[in-house]
């Protein structure tokens, strides 16, 4: 068990809430991070099917038992406890902090969280670890760029040192088995995989719903769906284009973004670091890496991902704009270990129509590229992917 930055905020939503929704995707240490921090609480899986039975049963009676302190896992399998926990912390709100749930279906789970719970929990979300929590680990991978993208973030590859490929094949098997099924009725599992891998070739992308589509020889509609099933999971999110009025021909889609880089590799049938390194998406995946840490920083602090695109037609694209409001934080990503000064350009151009607009708000640049260099240039800092946790992603 490694020290999760989660940890921090989960106790201080537990002290605040009578209860604390905790959400993210299958094996990124929801329950290890629980039982960490609650040590004394009891634990109950709703995925066993005794205790499932029990509470779907008798949802006030299975509260009552564990109402000193629980942590309840999976708590979409059975939604209608929600209802009787509403109506138990309603009659007895103190002390704060009984009640933990887990799930990882985020659609399923905030629809009936935000329907019986509503002002009762704090909901949080944990992603597989961030690069500085990687390094928690006694692992080889932290070290090499290409290495750590291909081998990706979920925690029980570094844990146990399994290998990443085998671990990531069996991850998208059981995933594609299970949770699709679950979550959306997809006849064809076959042709959903196929989508996936779709996907994964257009992450760091401009999303074309249609064109996706199209590829995947199944109607818009269809793709529409099946990628939200990609988002309910947490494998995928779609990042918005952002304008902020300034009077260009914008682009309006949004950005395909993966959590998990190895979980794109695997997709792709990148075998191994080697061929990644030389891969055409190669730069595409250090860019959603990148996005995957901000969000990552961000999320893990209690905090909304805050994550944007910007790109106008005739060519100037920023990877991503950070809006806290009063600031604006702007971040280019390039896999590459040698700094150049065209590197700076998008970031430097965007900053200079935003201070042409009056723009008050104060304006940071920031450069993530593969080398080991910090430099701070007058078109913004130059960082370094192995100290991107010191990027001001969470300032403001």
């Amino acid at each position: 068990m490694i020290r999760r930055n989660l940890a921090v905020v989960l106790r201080e939503s537990a002290s605040y809430y009578p209860v604390v929704t905790l959400t993210g995707p299958r094996q990124s240490g929801k329950t290890t991070l629980c039982k960490a921090v609650f040590p004394d609480f009891h634990y109950v899986s709703l995925e066993d099917i005794g205790a499932r039975g029990y509470a779907e049963d008798d949802p006030r009676g299975f509260l009552r038992e564990h109402s000193a302190g629980v942590v309840i896992d999976e708590v979409q399998r059975v939604p209608e406890l929600l209802s009787a926990l509403q109506v138990e912390v309603d009659a007895k709100p103190d002390p704060p902090g009984r009640f933990i749930l887990t799930g990882s279906q985020h659609f399923g789970v905030s629809a009936a969280v935000a329907q019986s719970l509503a002002g009762r929990t704090a909901v949080l979300t944990l992603l597989p670890p961030s690069l500085d929590e990687l390094k928690r680990f006694a692992s080889p991978s932290n070290d090499d760029l290409i290495e750590m993208l291909w081998t990706g973030a979920y925690p029980r590859i570094h844990d146990r040192r399994i290998p990443a490929g085998r671990w990531l094949r069996d991850y998208i098997g059981t995933y594609v088995q299970r949770d699709v099924r679950e979550v959306l009725n997809v006849g064809d599992l076959t042709a959903f995989t196929t989508f996936t891998k779709l996907c994964a070739g257009r992450t760091g992308s401009e999303l074309n719903l249609s064109n996706l589509a199209g590829d995947a020889g199944i109607t818009r509609n269809t793709a529409k769906a099946w990628l939200s099933v990609l988002e309910t999971s947490y494998l995928c999110t779609l990042i918005p284009a952002w304008h902020a009025n300034l009077r260009k021909q914008l682009v309006k889609r949004p950005k395909l973004h993966f959590y998990d880089t190895g979980l794109v590799c695997a997709l792709l049938g990148i075998s191994s670091s080697d061929q990644l390194r030389h891969h055409p998406l190669r730069g595409p995946i250090f860019e959603s890496w990148v996005i995957a840490e901000i969000t990552k920083a961000r999320l893990h602090a209690g905090r909304a991902p805050g994550a944007h695109h910007f790109r106008e037609s005739r060519g100037l694209e920023v990877d991503g704009v950070i809006d806290e409001g009063s600031a604006l934080v702007l971040v280019e990503a390039k896999s590459g270990a040698t700094l150049r000064s065209e590197h700076f350009r998008p970031l430097a151009r965007l900053s200079e129509l935003l201070r042409q607009r009056d723009d008050s708000r104060g304006i940071q640049a920031v450069l993530v590229h593969g080398g080991d260099e910090r430099q701070r240039r007058s078109a913004g800092l130059a960082l370094p992917w192995s100290g991107i946790e010191h990027g001001p992603w969470v300032e403001g």
